[in-house]
C-alpha cells in the first residue's frame, strides 16, 4: 500500500511541475516579466507539487529502505510523464533512441533493485 500512495503522489506531483513547464514553453511569451508573472502565479502550485513529491520521496523509502533506488525510480516516472506532455502539448512521438534509453533505464534499475 506504500508503494501505491508513494506512486501516487509522485505522479500528481512531477504531473503538475512538467504540465506547468510544458504549458509555458507552448502558450507563455518568452520575454522576462510575462514568465515571471506566470511563475509568481504558477506559485501555489508548485507548492502542492513540492509537497507532493516530497511526501512521496519519504514514503517510498520508508517502505523500500532504499533512498537512491526511490530517486531513480521518481526519475524514471518523470521521464514519462515528460514523454506524454510532449505528446499532449507538442504533439512530439518517442523515436526509436527514447525506447532505447527507456529500456537501458529500466535495466539500470532493475540492476540497483538487486542485492
Amino acid at each position: 500500500m506504500s508503494y501505491v500512495t508513494s506512486a501516487g503522489l509522485l505522479l500528481g506531483g512531477l504531473s503538475i511541475i512538467n504540465m506547468i513547464l510544458s504549458y509555458q514553453s507552448k502558450h507563455i511569451d518568452p520575454h522576462f516579466w510575462t514568465t515571471v508573472k506566470f511563475q509568481l502565479l504558477m506559485l501555489p502550485l508548485f507548492l502542492v507539487a513540492n509537497i507532493c513529491i516530497g511526501y512521496g520521496i519519504r514514503i517510498g523509502y520508508k517502505a523500500s529502505g532504499n533512498l537512491s533506488y526511490m530517486l531513480v525510480a521518481a526519475k524514471c516516472l518523470e521521464i514519462l510523464i515528460s514523454l506524454a506532455m510532449g505528446y499532449l502539448f507538442m504533439k512530439e512521438l518517442p523515436n526509436w533512441k527514447t525506447w532505447a534509453g527507456i529500456v537501458v533505464i529500466v535495466i539500470g534499475v532493475l540492476l540497483v533493485k538487486q542485492k
